[in-house]
């Protein structure tokens, strides 16, 4: 049996129950992805020629005109924000982010300035983009979108995420209505979605995927949509994309999970997800304080979740301990606790190993019998979490 290289590398064999997170790994990369990869590495290509065939099969999946391939979702907002301001101008290209007397203005909902690891509206200033906010975090307008318009606005950003303000927001249909009656671009952010052309569709003019999510590819963005604009992103490579280029393995690795997702079993992947929430929702059926339910996913993603919720009075332990206690010892169980404060967690199936179900299940019951016999709840004040996770980021290398 080969060995695990966690190991050898003396890194935690986490199992993932969080979902497709960068900050582990994103996904399971697909054998066809694995595959391609091992044989380009000793081979030499023009890369191209190699971006051309990739924009053939990100046009065969999605129905864009074009499409191109990047080093990550975020890259490729800073990407597609370069081209809406630069075009095919190859000096101006040079000149970013210095844009000059260029319209540069982008527009993006105050509801959809979300994080992903890093603010969004970093990902627009990195390509010199000026970030115009649009309404309120809590609610926006078409008349205010309108409004915001100027002679200087080049691009409009729409944001698909679980991260963003989930009401009162423009819908993407208005949203491109109103920026194409002004000639805005209008460029989607939907890193983690699994509808590849529903986007489009509905009026962007270019989407922009993580492939190394839902995909199974290695770690990549991907740009589909009009061909212009697509091919002014690629020109990018010869400014501040040089920075963000991936090589040939990625390129040949998120074509060939492009032409898996084509053959993949989802019916079967839903049924083996379903399998282990059941098993979850058994294992802590009837546990004091806790209450588990199975969710859909809040983007229209065909998949569920299950939420657990943690009555810490009842159960001994607050949700964001429990979460916690699961990510420690030897055998850690990543959660999804982006919303741990409001009492709850989420376990994600979609990144599991077979039997690994199992073992989070058996770990669930161990850290709430723990917590049962404590003397005392199980409270850490939030203010406390939060500095302590603030001070685990500066002591990366200690």
């Amino acid at each position: 049996m080969t060995q695990d290289i966690r190991t050898q590398l003396g890194l935690r064999p986490v199992i993932n129950v969080s979902g497709t997170m960068t900050s582990l790994g994103a996904s399971i990369v697909v054998p066809e992805a694995v595959d391609a990869i091992t044989r380009v590495l000793s081979q030499f290509v023009e890369m191209g020629a190699l971006h051309r065939r990739a924009s053939t099969a990100i046009a065969e999946l999605t129905g864009a005109e074009a499409g191109f391939i990047t080093a990550s979702c975020s890259a490729a907002i800073s990407l597609a924000v370069a081209a809406a301001i630069t075009g095919d101008n190859l000096w101006a290209i040079e000149q970013l982010p210095d844009t000059g007397s260029l319209k540069n203005e982008v527009l993006i909902q105050s509801g959809h300035m979300v994080s992903y690891g890093a603010p969004v509206e970093q990902a627009i200033r990195m390509a010199g983009g000026k970030v115009v906010p649009v309404g309120q975090a809590t609610s926006a307008y078409a008349y205010q979108l309108a409004g915001a318009i100027t002679e200087r606005t080049v691009a409009a950003v729409f944001v698909v995420s679980h991260h963003v303000v989930d009401y009162a927001q423009i819908p993407l249909k208005t949203f491109a209505e109103v920026c194409h009656a002004r000639g805005v671009k209008v460029i989607v952010d939907a890193a983690s979605e699994y509808d590849l052309r529903k986007f489009l569709a509905d009026g962007a003019d270019v989407v922009l995927y993580s492939g190394h999510k839902f995909l199974g590819g290695p770690t990549s963005g991907i740009c589909a949509g009009d061909k212009e604009f697509v091919r002014n992103i690629y020109l990018q490579n010869r400014g501040i994309g040089r920075g963000m280029k991936i090589g040939k393995e990625g390129i040949v690795g998120v074509i060939a999970a492009l032409e898996g997702w084509k053959l993949r079993d989802h019916d079967g992947i839903r049924a083996r997800e379903r399998k282990a929430l059941d098993l979850w929702v058994e294992a802590l059926q009837g546990r004091p304080g806790v209450s588990a339910t199975i969710v859909p996913d809040p983007t229209d993603n065909p998949l569920d979740r299950l939420k657990v919720d943690i009555d810490p009075e009842t159960a001994r332990i607050t949700a964001w301990d429990m979460a916690s206690a699961l990510a420690a010892g030897d055998r850690p169980v990543i959660v999804r606790d982006h919303e741990a404060e409001h009492g709850h967690f989420f376990l994600d199936p979609c990144n599991l190993h077979p039997d690994e179900e199992a073992i989070v299940a058996e770990r669930l019951i161990e850290e709430l019998d723990r917590a049962l016999r404590s003397n005392e709840v199980i409270f850490t004040p939030l203010a406390e979490r939060w500095l302590a996770q603030e001070a685990a980021i500066l002591k990366w290398l200690d």
